[in-house]
């Protein structure tokens, strides 16, 4: 498709065939090894508001322009969806079903139901309603872009919170990913219980010789498998 329009080119086309609304599909975290899978549905009125011109995809983005439209896709999409699954989730079924999954609830969950999904990166089977895989999606298509902002800064916060659970780890600077300053802080802490254990760098380290696990402080909460938001 031709990006004549922006990112509603693909869109707008689906909505001219009458298949709109459409709804897009797009997850954070998928290659951190620490914290949740984020996964964010998001179905946006037709109309091209100006306060929406920055959507792009969410890594393009500084964390102030994502702050900045976060509110605003809020309150200008149709319906939107937030589903959170926990690390020791991912850990039982693995990551590509946990994503899967992620988005199958999230499409769920929409107040309103979409005539089209467009999914970031790869089909999602399951889902009622007819949908496409758009490799780069979100920066492709408005939809995806701002389902793509709605995961990462709700997971980015969360990150923050779990860097006062436990401290040390830097979670709230690289949000789990694999940096060095992580992997020294693995070598040197062990594995706390947001660790994915699936994951082979924290499974070498928290293996059957490795110290206890580091938990969360008393009153702090564990990611639930249930911690949606919608409006």
């Amino acid at each position: 498709m031709r990006r004549a329009s922006g990112l509603r080119t693909l869109e707008a086309a689906l909505i001219r065939s009458g298949l709109g609304p459409v709804a897009g599909v797009d997850e954070a975290g998928r290659g951190c090894c620490a914290g949740p899978l984020v996964v964010a549905a998001c179905l946006l009125a037709p109309k091209a508001y100006d306060s929406l011109a920055g959507l792009d995809d969410s890594k393009k983005l500084t964390e102030s322009v994502r702050e900045e439209l976060f509110p605003i896709i809020q309150r200008r999409a149709l319906a939107w969806r937030v589903v959170v699954i926990p690390a020791w989730e991912i850990d039982a079924i693995g990551i590509h079903v946990a994503n899967i999954e992620g988005m199958r609830r999230a499409v769920a969950g929409l107040d309103q139901r979409p005539g089209y999904v467009l999914t970031d990166g790869f089909k999602v089977p399951g889902i009622a309603e007819p949908s496409l895989p758009v490799i780069g999606g979100d920066a492709t298509a408005a939809c995806i872009a701002a389902a793509s902002i709605l995961a990462k800064v709700t997971r980015d916060r969360m990150m923050v919170e779990l860097d006062q659970q436990f401290p040390g780890y830097g979670f709230a600077t690289h949000k789990g990913y694999n940096t060095p300053e992580h992997t020294a802080a693995l070598d040197r802490l062990g594995p706390s219980d947001e660790h994915r254990r699936s994951w082979r760098n924290v499974r070498m380290i928290g293996g059957e010789d490795a110290g206890p696990v580091r938990r969360a402080g008393a009153g702090a909460r564990r990611l639930a498998t249930d911690a949606a938001h919608a409006r």
